[in-house]
């Protein structure tokens, strides 16, 4: 196998910053089975490299990335070597939850 100069980086590992309400309004409304996925979600994929795995959000959420685990949405915002979790919320609530989150 012939690898290419700089192929071999070392995945960064990132810290995860909660926003308040992440642990004290959303993860009480999602069950144990979905939980575990989510978690699973963020330390595997979020963690190690966030913008292969998330996606850029738009127009007023625009500098914001959300990462879809089936019907839920962790918005969130990578900032030096921190990702800053500002939500993790259904898919039908989540664009208009988060922005009163943003902007608080």
């Amino acid at each position: 196998m012939v690898l290419k100069s700089g192929s071999c980086k070392k995945a960064m590992t990132y810290k995860l910053k909660y926003h308040p309400e992440v642990k004290r309004s959303d993860l009480h409304k999602i069950d144990a089975k979905k939980k575990g996925m989510i978690k699973r979600a963020i330390e595997d994929r979020l963690a190690m490299q966030p913008e292969t795995y998330g996606k850029p959000l738009r127009k007023t959420l625009k500098g914001y990335w959300k990462l879809r685990v089936g019907d839920y949405r962790v918005v969130f915002k990578v900032s030096n070597d921190d990702i800053l979790i500002f939500g993790i919320i259904h898919r039908k609530e989540v664009y208009k939850l988060i922005k009163k989150r943003i902007e608080a």
